[in-house]
């Protein structure tokens, strides 16, 4: 579980660097707005992506399928959490508003998305495959006896 939030956080930053750096603009550029909507917003993602996934993952043979439940659950979350954010720090409803249609409409919601959705995928693969940590050959005490 702690792997697949990872990789949803590190493949979220690297999907919002490069959709800034290529469309050569701010992720959320609101007159009036700070940091701390987008803050939220993603804490509040991770959280909803990890409440989500964990029941997703604790079938003994969990279904890829609900890694699209995963990735809506996300993205949805992460759009109210940054409305939300926006609205309870005073920037008002307009501004609120226009920061969750910005992160609509530049694609960061869609990037949020599909982080989750491949995140969540790896994770689902991970369980149905029994994944253990490797282990070093020297580290297997059975041979040594």
């Amino acid at each position: 579980m702690v792997l697949t939030t990872v990789l949803f956080l590190g493949f979220a930053i690297l999907g919002l660097g490069m959709l800034s750096y290529f469309t050569d603009s701010d992720i959320l550029d609101v007159p009036a707005l700070g940091q701390y909507p987008a803050v939220v917003g993603m804490i509040i993602a991770i959280v909803v992506f990890v409440t989500t996934l964990i029941p997703a993952v604790r079938p003994q043979r969990p279904a890829y399928p609900a890694s699209v439940l995963v990735a809506l659950a996300t993205a949805l979350a992460h759009l109210a959490g940054v409305w939300l954010a926006a609205l309870i720090g005073g920037a008002g409803v307009t501004a609120a508003t226009a920061a969750a249609m910005q992160l609509m409409l530049g694609g960061s919601t869609v990037v949020i998305g599909l982080a989750a959705l491949v995140a969540a995928w790896i994770g689902i693969a991970l369980r149905r495959t029994r994944a253990q940590k490797p282990q070093w050959p020297w580290e297997d005490r059975a041979g040594d006896e």
